[in-house]
């Protein structure tokens, strides 16, 4: 199953679509662009730092945005830009990853720039749930189907697709270089703009 679809079948598309005021289908097709890098920006924090997901910043650990997003109250977004602080490290790499979701899908870029941090949170929330003790300990990454094992398995790595809520063929659209991980391609086009 795919990460769109969990989170579909969660009600957090319906929920973002709600708070922007666009169709369910539009969130969908932003969600499939933006998810790899979001993924693989949450992998490439687990990596470089050995840490769950309860040491992320003063955020407190990422329990409650799932909750927050679903809630029918509007969404505070400035968690779900923390989140993307710490996992993409600058607003330019969020604003890279918006342009080639919107080239990848034909949505508008400024659209897809309020997706982000909504899905950001509902991606950590999720991960949280399902990263259990070790995400909630701050467990290494990898250690006994850890929280790096859940995002190797969200990114379609390490376990066939069919086994696992891999992200399907964007991430691997995007993850030039092969490696699993589409933030570091990503983050190299970011470089390649800023210039």
């Amino acid at each position: 199953m795919q990460l769109t679809d969990i989170l579909a079948q969660m009600g957090g598309l319906q929920s973002v679509a709600r708070q922007l005021g666009v169709s369910e289908s539009q969130v969908a097709r932003g969600a499939e662009a933006l998810l790899p890098a979001i993924v693989g920006g949450f992998q490439k924090q687990a990596q470089g730092q050995g840490a769950g997901l309860g040491d992320m910043g003063g955020l407190g650990g990422l329990g409650g945005l799932l909750e927050q997003v679903l809630s029918p109250q509007p969404t505070d977004t400035a968690p779900g830009n923390e989140v993307l602080g710490q996992i993409f490290g600058s607003k330019d790499v969020s604003r890279t990853v918006a342009q080639q979701a919107a080239q990848q899908t034909g949505l508008d870029a400024s659209l897809l720039k309020q997706m982000l941090p909504l899905l950001a949170m509902l991606v950590g929330g999720y991960l949280s749930r399902q990263g259990g003790g070790a995400a909630a300990t701050g467990a290494p990454a990898g250690a006994g189907g850890g929280l790096g094992d859940l995002l190797g398995g969200l990114l379609g790595g390490g376990a066939p697709a069919s086994n696992g809520p891999g992200l399907g063929g964007l991430g691997a659209l995007l993850d030039a270089n092969g490696d699993g991980n589409p933030l570091d391609d990503i983050l190299r086009m970011a470089g390649k703009a800023m210039r």
